[in-house]
């Protein structure tokens, strides 16, 4: 009878595991693909709010900052960068940083003053997309890397009445300006004009390293449940099904082997083995009472 004990909750073991198996790979596949998606949309979020950390701190020093600044006499001599809001948010930006290092912040345009600002390749491409898409306040996506893809944000950057006292034109510059980055570059602004852009861009690695993590505890809770349920559905199986039909079977049995007063079978229930147990005690009875008539005759 161990045996067939052994057979049964083998063949139901071997139909559980093909059940998970198959539910298994179909929920990991889903669950991948959404922790993927989260795990960007995570990161989106991320950006956005260093985008508006890196707006705030822009309009700060436009309002507070660069005002005081210029009335600095050494302005008139010297060029102070803390007077440019790009600056400004560039530094900050390079400070967080130190916390966030997969995280790189530009500032890019179409004719900067400074060389190390102009727009090149996919950047053009994404203040070209701003251009056309005024009402548009951002652009996302995905961009290829020396590495891995990149996921940016993307803002325009607007040239306002106050950008033009720098770059409307060259003999309205401040000297200091003209004295350090020269009168051929960073000029002819129009006033609401989308000259660059903010960009945030985080490795494409990042978000897929949180999702993979969460996958993995996802992988490791699901193998866990599944054991569980395999453990408690034989238990089940064996208390519910295998035990009251071994007693049936043995009973049979010892019936077989020329038993006599064998008692009947006690199983408690009014399920489908205790329906099988109370045939069976009805067919013990019968026989007792044929074998009976038959050692009269």
């Amino acid at each position: 009878m161990e045996e067939g004990k052994v057979k049964l909750l083998a063949k139901f073991n071997l139909i559980l595991l093909l059940v998970f198996a198959a539910g298994g790979v179909l929920i990991s596949q889903l669950a991948h693909s959404y922790l993927i998606g989260s795990a960007k949309e995570e990161v989106q979020a991320q950006e956005r709010l260093m985008m508006t950390s890196a707006r705030s701190v822009r309009d700060y020093t436009a309002d507070e900052v660069s005002p005081l600044l210029q009335q600095n006499p050494r302005h008139h001599l010297r060029f102070l960068p803390e007077t440019i809001p790009a600056y400004a948010a560039t530094t900050t930006f390079a400070k967080l940083r130190k916390d966030y290092p997969d995280y790189t912040y530009k500032e890019s345009a179409l004719n900067p003053t400074d060389p190390e600002d102009r727009a090149t390749g996919w950047e053009v491409e994404i203040i070209d997309w701003l251009r056309d898409h005024r009402d548009e306040p951002e652009k996302t996506g995905e961009r290829p890397t020396a590495m891995v893809p990149a996921l940016y944000l993307a803002t325009p950057i607007k040239a306002t009445k106050e950008c033009l006292e720098c770059h409307g034109t060259p003999a309205a510059a401040p000297k200091a300006l003209i004295a350090v980055y020269g009168s051929a570059n960073g000029f002819g602004w129009k006033e609401n004009e989308i000259i660059g852009a903010q960009i945030v861009s985080v490795p494409l690695s990042v978000p897929v390293a949180n999702a993979d993590r969460a996958y993995r505890r996802l992988l490791f809770f699901l193998l866990l449940t599944m054991i569980a349920a395999i453990v408690a559905l034989d238990a089940a199986v064996y208390w519910l099904v295998i035990r009251p039909l071994r007693i049936v079977s043995d009973t049979a049995d010892r019936i077989s082997r020329g038993e006599k007063n064998v008692p009947p079978v006690q199983i408690q229930g009014k399920d489908e083995i205790a329906n099988v147990a109370s045939s069976f005690n009805r067919m013990q009875v019968s026989l007792a009472k044929a074998l009976k008539m038959f050692e009269e005759e």
